[in-house]
């Protein structure tokens, strides 16, 4: 298992997951500087930023690895699916976007594992719909999180628009990488 700077980001990232939850364990006293939805909040922008700069720093610094790229994808499930969690917990999300959501996820993760066994791992490569459903998931779960108004501004509503929206696209993303798979997995079905 190779070591680095972009991986120890990664490690990094999923160490931040169980923070994130014990924040709302803790005894509120511990966190009265900030607050258990800001500190929340906090560590997962901060989680969030090591996902981008573990990727940046990995390229630049010519560190990719296979073990790398293994880890990384599944640490940004982990902590959308476990933040997720928690906000259902909280009653800020609905437990069926949540269900979407980490669904897809997991899906998704399946498909490309059983494309590139079969050597078609560039039919379900990352498409633009993908990342723009990444971003309006990770700008709407801090907003979530954190809940309160911020300049004059109801956040959570923001947010909650956000993830409905991240959720439809999280539809269409997924409709979109299964059917560019579907030749693939009718062939696949012909040569048994």
């Amino acid at each position: 298992m190779p070591f680095n700077i972009p991986i120890l980001l990664t490690w990094l990232r999923i160490s931040l997951i169980p923070l994130l939850i014990a924040v709302y364990y803790l005894p509120e006293s511990w966190l009265q500087l900030v607050g258990r939805d800001l500190a929340a909040t906090l560590i997962f922008v901060v989680a969030a930023a090591t996902d981008w700069l573990d990727g940046y720093l990995a390229r630049r610094w010519h560190q990719t690895s296979a073990f790398g790229a293994f880890l990384d994808p599944v640490a940004d499930k982990l902590m959308v699916a476990a933040t997720l969690i928690v906000l259902v917990q909280l009653g800020r999300l609905d437990a069926i976007l949540a269900a979407i959501i980490i669904g897809r996820e997991i899906t998704i993760s399946a498909l490309r594992e059983w494309m590139a066994r079969i050597g078609a791992h560039r039919s379900v490569a990352v498409s633009m719909i993908g990342k723009v459903k990444t971003t309006a998931q990770m700008i709407a779960i801090p907003m979530l999180l954190y809940y309160g108004p911020l300049l004059g501004v109801s956040v959570f509503e923001v947010g909650t628009w956000l993830i409905y929206i991240a959720a439809v696209l999280t539809l269409w993303s997924m409709g979109y990488y299964m059917r560019m798979a579907w030749p693939h997995l009718i062939e696949e079905d012909r040569r048994r």
